[in-house]
């Protein structure tokens, strides 16, 4: 009998027992008393194993002989990522003990749900770089937003630099939290030739009042950010450095940012295991240095030992100290988003570190194929000419008829950027990520090309 199929659950050491107690010598012997004419000879002609993710492709694509509708291949990104969630996730997400969203006020006799916290801020720590992780925000926008105030407590300082290739949306939260505050928001340039923040002029706007520098990266273009070299203007100055990262399936292929000098990393997890869900519920992340962990928001899950001397976990700090702290309170976050971040945990786990990798590089390797094709069709040009991941600008005639024609033939072609930037006439945002097929990134330049030809 075959051992090499990965999900029969008996190791070669239980058959042989099992065997023993029958009275048998071996699996062979207890097929014995089937006629040979009757047993199989030969292994079954059948094609080729396929992943999940192909399975239900396959079987959905059959389902759609049955109607007339047309499926969309969607290459819609800017925060929110489309990508593949294995079935074992939503199973063990949905178990009785761990079905829960918020932290239980009597945190430590629940814990499962503790030790799967942990779990979460242990893997956030090790995809940033950083030492200490919360136990979730509200999304990435607040996820920024809090990042911002967490810096101006630690600093003392009011003045805030944020780069204008952060999520435009992102600006937003961080505006609206500090609207009742004199703070002063400076919007750096970013290079339009190369989508990214230029050193020299944050160099010129970072001074001894500076609170914080934020940067995405990738940034809202998609552009990785040059972090090191603004890591070290801004610890210059003794200001402290922010990174937002909006996808954070990058960092299984890019240098954590706490190797450049992060010491906050804060954005939004949503792509590790949490569907896009029209709009929510997201989960924002935020990591930062041991030495900030007082002024962290949210709830932090520690690990210690129970009186006789077994692991156990604790709610150790929670930010609903804003009860007997009032003002002084590190945030006014109630809400912990447990279950988004047990998906996240879960997600990282089944995929390991590995499989991460190499669903990273899957997104890198088709999002490159997209854009080299496109940047060939005369009338496309790519906007920006730092390296991307998953996401890059592209530039078009009139690309609202575009992204009309394109949706005609069943294609979500991007994201329209001049609503965020009105600079950016003719700018669309492509996403490309293991979702796409390559028989839809083809379809894709089929259509780009005869709009253009047109």
């Amino acid at each position: 009998m075959r051992r090499d199929y990965p999900y029969i659950p008996h190791t070669d050491e239980d058959i042989r027992r099992m065997c023993s107690v029958i009275g048998v010598k071996s699996l062979e012997e207890l097929l014995s008393p089937i006629p040979e004419e009757v047993r199989l000879s030969k292994e079954l002609s059948l094609p080729e194993g396929l992943t999940e993710k192909d399975v239900k492709e396959l079987l959905a694509s059959i389902s759609e002989e049955n109607r007339a509708t047309t499926r969309y291949a969607s290459f819609l990104g800017a925060g929110a990522y489309n990508h593949y969630i294995p079935s074992a996730l939503k199973h063990l997400l949905s178990r009785a003990e761990l079905y829960t969203a918020y932290t239980p006020y009597q945190a430590e006799v629940s814990q499962g749900t503790l030790q799967a916290i942990f779990e979460y801020q242990t893997l956030m720590c090790q995809l940033t770089g950083l030492e200490v992780s919360n136990a979730s925000l509200y999304d990435g926008a607040s996820s920024l937003a809090e990042a911002v105030l967490m810096a101006q407590r630690i600093t003392g300082r009011d003045k805030v630099v944020i780069s204008s290739s952060v999520h435009p949306e992102y600006r937003q939260a961080v505006r609206t939290y500090l609207s009742a505050q004199a703070n002063c928001i400076v919007e750096t340039l970013f290079c339009t030739e190369r989508g990214i923040t230029i050193p020299e002029a944050l160099e010129k706007v970072v001074d001894t009042e500076t609170a914080c520098v934020a940067v995405q990266s990738p940034n809202f273009f998609g552009c990785i950010e040059e972090l090191e070299s603004m890591g070290r203007i801004v610890h210059h100055k003794g200001a402290l450095f922010i990174v937002a990262v909006a996808e954070p399936l990058s960092l299984s292929v890019l240098r954590p940012p706490g190797q450049f000098g992060a010491d906050i990393v804060c954005g939004e997890a949503q792509s590790f295991g949490n569907p896009l869900g029209f709009g929510g519920p997201y989960v924002g992340f935020l990591t930062t240095r041991r030495e900030f962990l007082r002024q962290v928001p949210g709830r932090i899950v520690g690990q210690t030992v129970d009186r006789d001397g077994r692991r156990a976990f604790t709610l150790t700090l929670s930010t609903r100290e804003q009860h007997i702290k009032r003002e002084r309170a590190t945030s006014n976050i109630c809400t912990n988003e447990s279950l988004s971040a047990l998906a996240c945990a879960i997600y990282l786990a089944l995929l390991g570190k590995e499989g991460l990798k190499q669903c990273g590089r899957t997104n890198l390797a088709a999002s490159s194929y997209l854009k080299k094709a496109l940047s060939s069709i005369d009338g496309i040009q790519i906007a920006f000419t730092s390296p991307t991941f998953n996401e890059f600008v592209m530039t078009v005639e009139d690309a609202p008829s575009f992204l009309k024609a394109l949706l005609k033939e069943g294609i979500i072609g991007g994201l329209c950027m001049e609503g965020f930037y009105p600079n950016l006439k003719g700018a669309v945002l492509v996403t490309v990520t293991e979702m796409n097929s390559r028989t839809e990134l083809d379809r894709y330049i089929r259509c780009a090309t005869a709009f253009c030809r047109d």
